[in-house]
């Protein structure tokens, strides 16, 4: 399970390894950068952008057994996300653009599990041991559906300029985000007590 600072440390986990792989490279020295709605506005000139347009409940994650706490008590269900990226690529020219972007796309494929130790680097996270060693988080490409790009829409719509931009999508899946509210079990019954009444007739 991971406390609530694993999203954050994702984004940044995923915006560091591509900044860490330019190095040395024809793209050494081009921005990444996550992205909120309003950065479309006055972009970058050149370089890759991360916005997270998008949370969902992983139904999969919901039929988990509960973990136990660290004496084995009983714990509140963790909340399974899957975090939705819009991945976006800029530069001056279509060829500047679709090179940036094909490489982004491909080192993000050759490193698709982000292991523990990469996430809570003290760079990436935002507080240490946000995830505990034995987690991790998959990144996949998938596709839009109509709705979220229809959403995406509504947020590039005072930039037209950004429509013409190259984008992939990408999902990480199952962030188990654990309860901070700890759960009292109640004590066992151990005896039933019975009482008897009498009832009035009138």
């Amino acid at each position: 399970m991971a406390t609530y600072h694993a999203i954050a440390a994702t984004g940044q986990a995923i915006i560091s390894l591509l900044a860490d792989a330019a190095k040395e490279t024809e793209f050494d020295g081009v921005s990444f950068a996550l992205y909120q709605a309003s950065s479309f506005q006055k972009p970058m000139d050149e370089g890759i952008s991360l916005y997270l347009y998008r949370m969902s409940i992983n139904p999969m994650g919901r039929n988990q057994p509960r973990p136990a706490g660290p004496l084995g008590q009983p714990t509140r269900p963790v909340l399974p996300l899957d975090l939705h990226y819009l991945l976006t690529a800029w530069a001056s020219t279509a060829a500047r653009q679709q090179l940036l972007l094909g490489w982004a796309t491909r080192v993000l494929e050759d490193t698709p599990i982000l292991p523990s130790g990469l996430l809570n680097q003290n760079h990436f996270a935002p507080a240490p041991g946000t995830f505990r060693p034995q987690e991790h988080v998959e990144l996949v490409w998938e596709e839009l559906s109509i709705q979220d790009m229809a959403s995406i829409w509504d947020v590039f719509k005072p930039n037209q300029q950004i429509t013409q931009q190259l984008s992939v999508t990408y999902a990480a899946r199952m962030l188990a985000i654990e309860s901070m509210e700890p759960l009292t079990a109640a004590r066992e019954v151990q005896t039933r007590a019975f009482e008897f009444g009498t009832v009035t007739v009138k």
